[in-house]
């Protein structure tokens, strides 16, 4: 689960978990499945090449050391070695499915049995051990088809030994995603595996009550992470999927969840079928959120337009999206109140800068400032502070959504939304009124910095008498997709935006502020090192109780659509 730490990544095995796989082995195994498994996870076929070819990339980083196994790659990336030690990589290799990738996938296996199987090594976390579960048990057929019986059976017998540990440790597992990754592993193994049948029940029970306490009643959860949402939903997807295959009904704390959860990812998904990215999540990765939402089969759409604290609005092939509530508690947390993404068809146009957590402390810290979204900001202030020095704490002084209102139109849902980040630093409050027309080709924005209140108009009084206030430097920031082609036009006063599927959108403003187009990033965990991007920039001076901006983002011209523009690009994993 890539949106939860999980501790210290190595470790020499506890004795604990040596004496409980020595007496699992020795115990009676499972020789065989009640049904067929079959494979639930998606990998990434690039991916799976590049491991073939002694490229291991994760985190935003490629190592390459041809001629290792995977347990012996030196590197510093975060987290690698639970990567590793709960074999997601396998995914990958089966995403290419060809002899080579079985050879490779089977070697590395039988050399973790050899090294670690017998309790030793940093793979003994019970999250890890849940994980591991699912991809062996998924990926069976793919490790043991052609191979003699008894190599057959010594593989089962380690499944059988992993789970009956797990049945015994999964209360050892952090509460929240790291115990609900434990439990649908002890659920999928006693579910497909002959003699576990015992730890089922136990096992459901809990990851029931743990899916009705993590998942809140609108379908969201506390880290507001859309990524983290699907990551969590998948599982108990997979969960729910195994009880089907064996004529059993999803108990009611992991079915409401469930329920609850798919039409808030319905509306977290930009029409190209990717997730808003905000608060730490990426897109997700390519198919897996249509697969998840395929298998529970809830159809139901998220009321309201307002899902897990994020507002959604439509119009034709476009999509916008906005961060409309505080931030939650957490270092992922991005100081983003306001913000928004939008995409048109299947290509994205406005977005985040999003997480930079995988290219290190510097980057993860510039992510999250308000700078590196689509919203006004403040020189010098993001609109929630920071803790000391990029320090583990939560943002400080956070932005409160002090109103929030959609209004129905003739032609087009109006959302007027305020927050209050800068009230207490500069008695201003910033009030964003966005208008998407019914037809997708046409939102108008009104941003203004205002002072509402009493205590705020007090406020800017007293910075003006003492002189420490002459106007207040802020800019409207537009992060724009590294696919897309911006240039400035008509004399410095427009800006085109060239998408790949031919579209031109033009962004207008209303003659104040200061029009510019400047450097800015793209970051995503799939990529290397972050991407060189553009962005927008409408930049002026509040020196009265209020101060707005006026702008449009338009469709140029008629949408073709052409095949380039139904076609995905594929995931990429380079720079």
């Amino acid at each position: 689960m890539s949106a939860e730490p999980t501790g210290k990544a190595a470790g020499p095995g506890r004795l604990g978990d040596r004496w409980a796989m020595w007496r699992g082995l020795r115990a009676r195994s499972a020789v065989g499945y009640i049904l067929p498994p079959e494979p639930r996870t998606i990998g990434l076929y690039a991916r799976g090449k590049m491991l073939l070819a002694g490229q291991f990339f994760h985190g935003g980083r490629l190592t390459e050391q041809p001629q290792a196994a995977i347990w012996d790659v030196h590197t510093d990336m975060a987290d690698f070695v639970d990567l590793t030690q709960g074999f997601v990589w396998l995914d990958d290799l089966a995403a290419v499915g060809d002899a080579r990738a079985r050879s490779l996938a089977r070697a590395w296996t039988e050399d973790w049995i050899a090294r670690f199987g017998a309790g030793r090594g940093p793979g003994w976390r019970p999250e890890l051990i849940g994980r591991r579960l699912i991809r062996w048990i998924s990926h069976d057929h793919f490790l043991t088809a052609g191979r003699p019986a008894p190599e057959v059976e010594a593989f089962r017998r380690h499944l059988t030994a992993q789970a009956r540990l797990l049945a015994r440790r999964w209360r050892k597992a952090r509460p929240g995603s790291a115990r609900i990754e434990a439990l649908t592993g002890m659920v999928i193994a006693g579910l497909a595996l002959m003699g576990l049948a015992d730890t089922v029940d136990p096992a459901l029970r809990a990851l029931s009550a743990e899916a009705a306490a993590v998942v809140d009643a609108e379908g969201g959860i506390a880290s507001r992470n859309p990524e983290e949402l699907l990551d969590l939903f998948t599982l108990f997807t997979w969960a729910e999927e195994a009880l089907a295959a064996n004529d059993r009904l999803a108990p009611p704390g992991l079915q409401g969840a469930i329920e609850r959860m798919a039409p808030v990812l319905r509306a977290l998904r930009h029409a190209d079928g990717g997730l808003a990215r905000f608060h730490g999540g990426g897109r997700g990765q390519e198919g897996r959120l249509d697969q998840a939402l395929a298998a529970a089969g809830v159809r139901a759409v998220a009321g309201q337009h307002l899902a897990m604290g994020y507002v959604r609005l439509q119009g034709g092939r476009t999509t916008l999206i906005v961060d409309g509530a505080s931030p939650p508690d957490g270092r992922a947390a991005h100081a983003s109140t306001n913000a928004f993404e939008l995409t048109s068809g299947r290509r994205p146009l406005i977005v985040s800068c999003g997480s930079g957590t995988p290219f290190g402390e510097e980057w993860h810290q510039a992510g999250r400032a308000t700078a590196s979204h689509s919203t006004l900001c403040i020189e010098g202030y993001s609109s929630s502070r920071f803790g000391p020095a990029g320090g583990e704490e939560s943002l400080t002084d956070k932005a409160r959504v002090t109103a929030l209102r959609l209004t129905p139109g003739e032609n087009g849902l109006a959302l007027h939304i305020v927050h209050d980040g800068w009230s207490r630093t500069h008695g201003l409050s910033h009030v964003r009124d966005l208008k998407l027309t019914n037809d997708g080709r046409h939102l108008t924005g009104i941003d203004r910095l205002s002072a509402i209140s009493t205590a705020e108009k007090r406020r800017v009084e007293q910075l003006m008498a003492e002189g420490r206030v002459q106007g207040v430097d802020f800019a409207l920031r537009f992060h724009i997709h590294p696919d897309v082609e911006p240039m400035l036009d008509m004399g410095g006063t427009a800006v085109s935006l060239a998408l790949r599927s031919g579209e031109i959108w033009v962004f207008r403003h209303d003659g104040v502020g200061r029009l510019s187009l400047d450097a800015s990033i793209y970051l995503e965990k799939t990529r290397m090192q972050p991407r060189a991007t553009r962005q927008i920039v409408l930049s002026w001076r509040a020196s009265d109780f209020e101060t707005s901006l006026v702008w449009t983002l338009a469709k140029a011209q008629d949408t073709p659509l052409a095949i380039r523009d139904l076609e995905r690009d594929e995931l990429a994993v380079t720079g």
